[in-house]
């Protein structure tokens, strides 16, 4: 049985690299389980892995807990899909993201294939350089950095979709609207004001200081 060798480094943290030895007639799920048994991250979340080149461009899709139009589209599923059956050059690349609500990216790459070693549970972790980054590291106890803007982008922080915007939407030309009234209210009230404080004819109860207080 071929055994493949892979590389797995993070594409934000190249300082952090495993090496996992399967078998070739293993599944992605395999391969997907056994990352994370080297990150000590919680694997069971919606990932994907991109048959790429070698500019890790994404090329056919793996899917883990794919969504429904994922499954629509007939995206092949990591738990029947063979490595062999994706894999034509020796140096096979991978693109690969776990997690797509809170994501970290990985270049997998095929470095050796080798012949099964007898007593070896396979798939197994051969080396690990690096501490992988924390799973949740901007959820719990880690130091938030606050905003370079005066304006704080509280949709993102609180993770709203693009549909969970339009309420905020709606206040904000509310509020656009009635700032813009009251502008105009005061423009009207200074230009009123004006004329009875400017004039020099008209005295403090607005009547003209020519005119006889006889009538």
């Amino acid at each position: 049985m071929a055994i493949y060798r892979f590389k797995i480094t993070f594409e934000d943290y190249d300082d952090v690299t495993r090496e996992i030895d399967i078998k070739s007639n293993q599944s992605f799920v395999d391969l997907h389980q056994a990352i994370h048994q080297s990150t000590g991250y919680n694997s069971d979340y919606s990932s994907s892995f991109y048959v790429s080149n070698d500019q890790w461009t994404k090329g056919e899709e793996i899917a883990y807990k794919p969504n429904q139009r994922k499954i629509d589209r007939g995206v092949a599923l990591m738990e029947n899909a063979k490595l062999s059956n994706f894999i034509d050059d020796p140096h096979q690349k991978f693109y690969y993201t776990f997690n797509f609500d809170r994501p970290f990216d990985f270049h997998v790459e095929l470095v050796k294939i080798l012949n099964e070693a007898p007593g070896v549970a396979y798939p197994a972790v051969i080396k690990a350089v690096g501490e992988a980054p924390k799973q949740f590291g901007n959820t719990f106890g880690s130091t938030v950095i606050p905003p370079t803007s005066e304006e704080f982008d509280f949709l993102n922080e609180m993770e709203y979709t693009p549909e969970d915007t339009e309420g905020f939407e709606e206040v904000k030309e509310a509020v656009d609207d009635e700032e813009t009234h009251d502008e105009e209210s005061s423009e009207e009230e200074d230009e009123f004001g004006d004329e009875f404080s400017d004039n020099e004819n008209y005295d403090e109860e607005g009547y003209s200081r020519g005119k006889s207080d006889d009538y």
